[in-house]
């Protein structure tokens, strides 16, 4: 009993430094402190929704499912392809994309501004042609406006459903306004500030987007061949597999994903559950022993 009780601690210990190094890289415990560490003004304190949200391991899902959205914009997904090196460097994409994440929500609000000013010169030499003539900008306002609010609403639907703490109806709205903050320091015009106004962009987006070979490709890439040890690809397919399923049907007939039976999807959402509960213990900070 004894032997099981010390176990346990150092087991929490090793799967949550795994999945946190994969997250976040080799500067993620010194992000970390930083970020956390840090005194000065915030863009958000510690009562806003937008911590609980990206705070919560559903963020793992609700992540994955936004990349297989926002690949159904062909501007969007032509950048991607051509300037993104998802395929070579997904890691890196991640790590930069998490931390992107953490500085904005947590970070002082001069670390903020100069994460967003960071991104804001990439975007603006990411720009070119897609193959079927179509001329696209990373910094394009309405381009960004749909990454963010197919981002926002993958974020918000993973946390409602698989969130140790979902928000009430106010909270909810609370957090399509925290992150409409975050949204026009990028350079998104009228971002949505509640669900009302983010499902409403949704639907005036819908006429634009249509699927490509590269995101079909893109989507194989991201569920089948994810660059990872045999050992942490059952755990993986879990998270793929409720985050096909939390997408609207219409996505996955264009991204030519499998579509379960009733039944069987009314299975995934419980793995999707246990699984970031686990991930939710495993990164769980230690406690000291009595």
């Amino acid at each position: 009993m004894a032997s099981s009780t010390h176990a346990l601690p150092g087991l929490r210990e090793r799967l949550g430094s795994a999945v946190f190094s994969r997250v976040a890289g080799p500067a993620g415990p010194e992000n970390r402190a930083r970020i956390h560490g840090t005194p000065g003004p915030r863009w958000f304190g510690p009562d806003r929704p937008i911590r609980a949200v990206h705070g919560d391991a559903s963020m793992f899902i609700g992540g994955l499912r936004a990349l297989l959205l926002q690949s159904l914009h062909p501007l969007a997904m032509a950048a991607v392809e051509a300037h993104s090196g998802y395929r070579g460097d997904p890691w890196g994409r991640l790590q930069r994309t998490s931390t992107f994440l953490a500085v904005t929500t947590y970070g002082t609000a001069d670390d903020a501004q100069q994460a967003v000013d960071r991104v804001r010169a990439v975007h603006s030499t990411v720009r070119g042609t897609t193959p079927s003539g179509e001329v696209y900008h990373a910094a394009d306002p309405h381009l960004l406006g749909w990454v963010h609010v197919a981002e926002v609403e993958s974020f918000l639907l993973a946390h409602k459903r698989y969130g140790a703490q979902p928000l009430d109806a106010a909270g909810y709205d609370g957090y399509v306004a925290d992150a409409a903050r975050v949204a026009e320091a990028l350079g998104v015009v009228d971002p949505p500030h509640d669900r009302g106004e983010l499902d409403a962009h949704l639907r005036a987006y819908r006429g634009e987007l249509r699927p490509t070979p590269e995101a079909r490709e893109a989507a194989r890439f991201i569920l089948l061949h994810p660059p990872l040890p045999w050992a942490a690809r059952p755990p993986y397919a879990l998270l793929a597999a409720n985050a096909v399923a939390a997408l609207p049907r219409w996505a996955r007939t264009a991204l030519d994903l499998p579509a379960l039976p009733g039944f069987a999807e009314s299975c995934v959402t419980p793995t999707g559950r246990a699984l970031t509960a686990a991930i939710r213990w495993a990164m769980a900070p230690s406690r000291p022993a009595a």
